[in-house]
C-alpha cells in the first residue's frame, strides 16, 4: 500500500535519452548525416513513496535505458527528473554522490554485476567504505546483518562469486544495494537469469524486504506474469515511449492500449475453458534508428487506421488514475 504524501518519491517529465551515433571524425569528414538513436522519447511518470511501479516491454523497448537515466547513470539528454522533491536532472556529481544512498540498482546478471576478485565482504561492503559511513569493524558487522537479512550466512563471508548459485549471487547483488538504507530502488530483471523455481524465491525476498525496510521499487521486466504479481502500478513501454500506465490489477483486467492487449493475450492461459481474445501482431519492432511516423506502433497494430499513421497520439486520461496513448482508445 502506498504511503501517502504530498509529492511523488520520484517525478519524470518529459525525459529524453538521444544517443549520437555517427558523431566522429571520420564522419564528420566523410559529411554523413547525423544518426540519433533516441532510446527514451519524451518520457513521464511517477512512482509514489511505497509502491512498486511494474516497467514492461519487449526487449529493446528502452526498460533498462530509461533506470539508467533516472538514476543519471546515463545522463539525460533533455527533460527533467524530481526525486524526493528535489530536481536532480543537472544536479553537480559532488551532490549526486551524497543522493545515492537513497538510490540504487539490482541488476540484471547476478555474476557480471559482481567482481570475481573481491569476496563477498568487500562486495557488499565496499559502498559504506567509498561513502565513508563506517568503520572496518563496523562495516563487517553490518555486511554480516545485511548478509542474514537476504539469506545467507557469516561464513560466506569470505567466498568469492563464482562459488555461490545464480540466485545466491542476485542475494548479494541485492545485499550491497541494500547496505546503504536507501529510498528507492530499481530492479533491472533481477529474475530473469534465474530459474523459475528460484524466480519466487527471489521475488519473496524482495517483497518481504520492500515491507521491512519500507522501500520503494521500480521494477523492470519483459515478463508480465512477474509485473502483475509484484506491482500495484504498471506501466507500458513500446519503443522509447510510455503507452499504457495504470494499477496493475485494472490494467491486467481491462487493458486499454492495443500493445497491453497483444502481450496479455500472448501469455499462456492454464484454464482450458477460459476465452481471451487473441491479438496477433504482425512485422518485427521497427528500427528505433528510424521509427515509423505517427503512433509508432501503428506497423504492427491489427486496428490502426489513417490517423495513427499520421498522429503522434498524446498519453491522457482514459479513467480513474490511468492514461494511455492510443487514439482507437474510446472506439475500443
Amino acid at each position: 500500500m502506498s504511503v501517502a504524501q504530498p509529492h511523488p518519491l520520484l517525478e519524470i517529465r518529459n525525459l529524453e535519452k538521444v544517443y549520437q551515433l555517427n558523431s566522429g571524425l571520420l564522419q564528420r569528414i566523410a559529411r554523413q548525416p547525423p544518426l540519433s538513436l533516441r532510446a527514451v522519447d519524451k518520457v513521464t511518470f511517477s512512482v509514489k513513496a511505497g509502491e512498486t511501479l511494474g516497467l514492461i516491454g519487449e526487449s529493446g523497448c528502452g526498460k533498462s535505458t530509461l533506470a539508467r537515466t533516472v538514476l543519471r547513470l546515463h545522463e539525460p539528454t533533455g527533460g527533467s527528473i524530481t526525486f524526493d522533491g528535489t530536481d536532480i536532472t543537472k544536479l553537480p556529481q559532488k551532490d549526486m554522490t551524497a543522493l545515492r544512498r537513497r538510490m540504487q540498482i539490482i541488476f540484471q546478471d547476478p555474476y557480471a554485476s559482481l567482481n570475481p576478485r573481491k569476496s563477498v565482504e568487500d562486495i557488499v561492503g565496499l559502498p559504506l567504505a567509498l561513502h565513508g559511513l563506517a568503520h572496518r569493524r563496523e562495516i563487517r558487522d553490518r555486511v554480516v546483518a545485511m548478509l542474514e537479512s537476504v539469506g545467507l550466512k557469516t561464513a560466506h563471508l569470505g567466498r568469492f562469486p563464482h562459488q555461490f548459485s545464480g540466485g545466491q549471487r542476485q542475494r548479494i547483488g541485492i545485499a550491497r544495494a541494500l547496505i546503504l538504507n536507501p529510498s528507492f530502488v530499481v530492479c533491472d530483471e533481477p529474475v530473469s537469469a534465474l530459474d523459475v523455481s528460484v524466480q519466487a524465491q527471489i521475488i519473496a525476498l524482495l517483497e518481504s524486504l520492500k515491507r521491512e525496510l519500507g522501500l520503494t521499487y521500480l521494477f523492470i521486466s519483459h515478463d508480465i506474469g512477474v509485473i502483475g504479481h509484484v506491482s500495484d502500478r504498471i506501466a507500458v513501454m513500446y519503443l522509447g515511449d510510455i503507452v499504457e500506465i495504470g494499477p496493475a490489477r485494472e490494467l491486467l483486467r481491462e487493458p486499454k492500449h492495443p500493445y497491453t492487449k497483444a502481450l496479455l493475450s500472448a501469455v499462456p492461459q492454464i484454464d482450458a475453458g477460459a476465452k481471451r481474445e487473441r491479438v496477433k501482431l504482425t512485422g518485427d519492432l521497427p528500427s528505433p534508428l528510424a521509427p515509423p511516423p505517427g503512433c509508432k506502433f501503428h506497423t504492427r497494430c491489427p486496428f490502426a487506421v489513417d490517423r495513427c499513421r499520421r498522429q503522434v497520439p498524446a498519453l491522457r486520461n482514459v479513467g480513474s488514475d490511468r492514461t494511455a496513448a492510443c487514439h482507437l482508445v474510446d472506439a475500443a
